[in-house]
């Protein structure tokens, strides 16, 4: 299994907005996106900070409803290295 990506809150957001999910609303730090067919997670921006492996971990899983392998497989084609 591959690793987890280190990832940043803002672009953890570019990402998901690829994947057809919307920023409903900001509050602080944290931002809300939602999907059409319902899916929902909440991403926290403090400023250039990592988002903590267990959060993305259970965003993947829980809120996108996906496994990693194939988090890992769409993420690679997003960022280009493959």
């Amino acid at each position: 299994m591959p690793k987890l990506p280190v990832i940043k809150g803002r672009e953890l957001i570019k990402f998901l907005e690829t994947l057809d999910f919307k920023v409903t609303r900001t509050k602080g730090s944290h931002s809300r996106l939602k999907s059409e067919d319902g899916r929902a997670t909440s991403v926290p921006v403090h400023g250039n900070k990592d988002v903590p492996k267990g959060l993305l971990r259970k965003i993947i899983r829980e809120d996108l409803e996906m496994d990693l392998k194939n988090f890992y497989d769409i993420y690679s084609k997003y960022k280009g290295n493959k």
